[in-house]
């Protein structure tokens, strides 16, 4: 299933608990520069768009696209492989966790370089063997993760193809967005139906392990299992579980 028919199918509900992290997007748009023209590629409804500066949204569904609040940025139909500019047509591209859905990330990151003068991407560090251990819900309730990076580029491939450097990206424990690390010291949120549908890891995972894995972190929540286990956390203001930023 591609990026574009999942959110057309999972999407309806996704601005409930998904929105821009102040933290996070003063890091994102830090890293565009001076640029005042952004083309934001996998747009989806339109979180991390700078307010301040002239935005072309690129966006293939059409549940999403239709989310887009009021005023938003003009946003066209397409996909990031085959972007319809012509080169140099933007200061900045930039793809907001987005790139995990595209069928070919590496001709997406291409393309966005061809269309613009300077890339910006926020995605993930699963080149480390031990990246599923970082985060207690993969580690501990929902292995099924590991299995969805199988074949596709690592981040040194994505960073290779840009030429782009590598900035961390740490979590805040009240992140505001809710994608699937954000909770990482509120387990209480991932037994939110809501949450979870905000989030394309549990429709990917399928509808056994995630009733399994709610299942699981519900019964350790209530035994103080989980608070045992990640004891650790609980004093920590920001978290770092592979969030990165390439700016190239």
């Amino acid at each position: 299933m591609s990026g574009a028919q999942l959110y057309d199918t999972i999407g309806a509900t996704y601005t409930v608990t998904r929105r821009t992290e102040p933290r996070i997007s003063a890091q994102i748009w830090a890293a565009l520069g001076d640029a005042r023209t952004v083309l934001n590629v996998g747009a989806g409804t339109g979180s991390y768009e700078p307010a301040d500066r002239d935005v072309t949204a690129v966006e293939p569904s059409a549940l999403m696209r239709a989310q887009r609040p009021a005023g938003a940025a003009p946003c066209v139909a397409a996909a990031a492989e085959s972007l319809p500019f012509e080169d140099r047509s933007f200061d900045a591209a930039m793809a907001v966790a987005t790139v995990h859905h595209w069928q070919d990330p590496i001709a997406g990151l291409r393309e966005m370089q061809r269309v613009a003068r300077r890339v910006v991407v926020l995605t993930h560090d699963t080149t480390d063997a031990g990246w599923l251990h970082r985060f207690w819900l993969t580690r501990d309730y929902l292995p099924e993760v590991g299995d969805m990076v199988v074949g596709r580029p690592s981040l040194t491939e994505l960073a290779a193809a840009l030429g782009a450097r590598v900035e961390p990206v740490p979590i805040p424990w009240d992140c505001a967005d809710g994608f699937f690390e954000a909770f990482w010291r509120r387990p209480e949120a991932y037994l939110d139906e809501n949450v979870r549908r905000g989030l394309s890891v549990w429709t990917r995972v399928g509808p056994k392990a995630e009733q399994r894995a709610v299942h699981s972190l519900r019964a350790d929540l209530a035994s103080g299992r989980w608070a045992e286990r990640n004891r650790d956390l609980l004093d920590l203001d920001a978290a770092e579980l592979g969030l990165r930023l390439l700016i190239a």
